[in-house]
């Protein structure tokens, strides 16, 4: 049987997406490198990527991707996916936690319902950061106090969190 031939364009695109792929391994941090299971020329290619100027950077992002051709990628871009996928979710989880905040300090009724889902929460302290977050707005004086509502709530919620995986 004949060899199906890969045209260029075919080819050019496989070299872009590898390079893409180097690219987003050398934004990783150094622990989260360490996690990938990649060859020692490829690592160190990687790093030395990260403190490489433009022409330099783009020579050294064909050359990672010229070695990741011999390599199986499938995996690495599932643990990139995947990583992405945990940075989402903790987006998420923060925009909820600014939400929760600015509906307690501008509605009372935010509180009742704060206490309700997570009933772990100390109530006297929860008010007190409520109030002095709402002097503070007033007063526009920085929002020191509106930070530790913010952390008081994640605080919260991450005990929340710990308390219903030990049920599960």
């Amino acid at each position: 049987m004949p060899e199906e031939k890969i045209s260029k364009t075919q080819l050019k695109k496989t070299m872009l997406s590898l390079q893409d792929t180097g690219k987003s391994l050398a934004e990783l941090s150094t622990s989260r490198l360490n996690q990938l299971q990649l060859p020692d020329t490829l690592r160190e290619a990687i790093i030395a990527v990260r403190h490489m100027s433009h022409e330099a950077r783009r020579r050294q992002l064909q050359y990672i991707g010229k070695l990741m051709r011999q390599i199986d990628v499938t995996p690495i871009r599932e643990k990139l996916t995947a990583w992405a996928g945990d940075n989402q979710e903790e987006a998420a989880r923060f925009h909820m936690m600014e939400r929760w905040r600015d509906k307690l300090i501008h509605d009372d009724a935010a509180t009742q319902d704060f206490i309700q889902l997570y009933p772990s929460t100390n109530i006297q302290q929860l008010r007190n950061l409520i109030r002095n977050s709402r002097q503070e707005t007033q007063k526009e004086a920085p929002p020191k106090n509106s930070r530790l509502l913010f952390r008081y709530i994640r605080e919260i919620l991450t005990l929340s969190d710990t308390e219903r995986k030990q049920h599960d």
